[in-house]
């Protein structure tokens, strides 16, 4: 009996020393997904709304300042990129560019290129004028503001709405600038070209 009792409690610690068995790395990572898993919220809740701030609005005044040079417009329109928009890789630059703006009344369009050594900015009004457009009556050429400046009105058929206009052009520094406008009427153009030239300035 004694030697029973012995055998039992030898049995008892032999168990009790015997080496655990560690669970894979596969149990281990399934264990670990479940838990996570099981710890994960089953619905999420909507984030509070972040309350903004509203906009000022302020005046711009229709004044265009970018590429160096700043020129006045209309206050109801705003000049976008042309060339941005057709070909997002080739924006227009400090060394030639092409903006428009456009509204159901106006539409205007601006270009400008480095020309260097240029007096005479007649040739630009070669390339803002499209085959819809048709110059009218005489080039009036003026000295304003020691810019040496052409305008002449237009007609167009590019939109019935809109079959009148006129084209300017002239030089700053060593760039040239060219201007055109399409209205409803014959007598807008040239006060629209005045006043967007009297605001015009640019870096020299």
């Amino acid at each position: 009996m004694h030697y029973r009792f012995l055998l039992l409690i030898l049995l008892v610690i032999l168990t009790a020393c015997r080496p655990r068995t560690t669970p894979t790395p596969g149990i281990q990572i399934d264990d670990a997904i479940a838990t996570t898993l099981a710890s994960m919220p089953t619905s999420i809740p909507s984030p509070i709304p972040t309350p903004y701030p509203t906009p000022t609005a302020f005046d711009l005044k229709g004044l265009f300042c970018e590429y160096q040079f700043c020129v006045g417009h209309p206050l109801d329109m705003a000049f976008f990129d042309v060339g941005a928009q057709q070909n997002t890789g080739a924006p227009s630059t400090y060394t030639q560019g092409i903006i428009a703006s456009y509204n159901a009344n106006l539409f205007i369009q601006m270009i400008w290129q480095l020309s260097p050594g240029t007096a005479d900015p007649q040739f630009m009004l070669d390339l803002v004028l499209d085959d819809v457009d048709t110059r009218v009556g005489t080039l009036e050429v003026k000295l304003i503001r020691d810019m040496n400046v052409v305008y002449t009105p237009i007609t167009n058929t590019a939109t019935p709405v809109l079959p009148f206009g006129g084209a300017g052009a002239w030089t700053c520094g060593e760039r040239v600038f060219a201007w055109k406008v399409y209205t409803p009427d014959e007598a807008s153009a040239s006060g629209l070209f005045e006043s967007a030239l009297a605001r015009f300035i640019c870096n020299r």
